[in-house]
């Protein structure tokens, strides 16, 4: 056979091929060619000092954060109208997991769709709070995007310092060192906060508070930010206020990083 007629085989075959795939699959391989705003990784805790009414408060509040008109208008308002997103969850060495996987978003249907598979999906674990192996799954998670991507952030969420694992300082001076903005949201705890010198209080309120330790230990990267909620019932609204934050790039003044609190209601 001439090259001609293997060209004209290897196209058929290659049509047909792309025939059997079903159009969701053929339209996330579309997507994971494109250019986006930025690419987020979601990092949640999910240790065991957030109990299951807590779990289901922040569960609620990313998919609160993700549907608001101000999230999707942000998103919009971007130079190329879209971001990827994906959502993990973590606790201790070892416990890490997808619980929803990269997903281009472009309007509203696209982050209500990612919110109704993030409120669908089990708890995944209720171990220790391993912030380091936490940062490392999210960056290789970012290593396998498939997007082209303008910013790339890891999204810290937690209601206590890291007591176990790789040292977290290790994990995110790695993740900037690729390129990497680590933020963070410090959730402060006060159901853990009986009494003072126990582990678990002293877990959930480290020497300096926990905003500071945030500042000080997980964020990294330009324009680095921690935000302090003081209860779960806040969480909704200081995510969507981080979320615009990410996607419109805005950066402190003269690039330092800052903590910053969340509106109280």
């Amino acid at each position: 056979m001439c090259r001609r007629g293997l060209m004209s085989v290897a196209a058929g075959a290659a049509f047909v091929v792309l025939a059997m795939v079903p159009p969701a699959a053929r339209a996330q391989t579309h997507a994971q060619t494109q250019t986006v705003d930025a690419a987020i990784v979601l990092a949640a805790d999910v240790s065991r000092s957030i109990d299951d009414d807590e779990f289901q408060l922040q569960r609620r509040g990313y998919a609160t954060a993700l549907t608001s008109p101000q999230f999707v208008q942000a998103i919009q308002s971007g130079g190329h109208g879209a971001i990827a997103l994906c959502f993990v969850e973590w606790a201790g060495p070892g416990e890490q997991a997808v619980v929803t996987k990269w997903m281009v978003i472009r309007d509203g249907e696209g982050a209500a769709e990612f919110a109704k598979t993030l409120l669908d999906a089990p708890r995944s674990f209720a171990g220790r709070t391993a912030i380091g192996d936490g940062i490392d799954f999210a960056v290789a998670q970012l290593a396998a995007d498939g997007v082209t991507a303008t910013r790339r952030v890891i999204d810290v969420s937690g209601d206590g310092n890291s007591n176990s694992g790789r040292p977290v300082t290790d994990a995110r001076n790695d993740a900037v060192a690729k390129g990497i903005t680590i933020n963070g949201l410090a959730i402060i705890n006060e159901k853990t906060g009986g009494i003072a010198g126990t582990f678990l209080y002293s877990h959930t309120h480290p020497l300096g508070g926990l905003p500071n330790y945030y500042h000080d230990n997980v964020i990294g990267g330009p324009g680095a930010f921690v935000l302090q909620i003081v209860n779960f019932d806040t969480f909704a609204q200081a995510m969507t206020n981080k979320l615009l934050a990410e996607i419109s790039q805005a950066a402190p003044p003269s690039g330092r990083r800052r903590v910053a609190a969340a509106p109280s209601r």
